[in-house]
């Protein structure tokens, strides 16, 4: 299951790239924080932006 457009939730991050970081969802999709760099481990709250159900990939912008 992945989040839907406009949910808001606590997550993880877990990889830092150049161009954002993978946030965790509670129920373990990872969505990209796009341009934003957060030290892995770290807990952030994030809002939804768009979600692809077949790719089952969304992207995440900070509350």
């Amino acid at each position: 299951m992945i989040p839907h457009e406009g949910d808001v939730f606590v997550g993880t991050a877990v990889q830092v790239e150049p161009f954002g970081t993978f946030i965790e969802h509670p129920q373990g999709a990872h969505g990209l924080l796009h341009g934003e760099t957060v030290e892995v481990g770290a807990r952030v709250e994030v809002r939804v932006l768009h979600s692809d159900a077949e790719t089952r990939r969304f992207s995440l912008t900070t509350v």
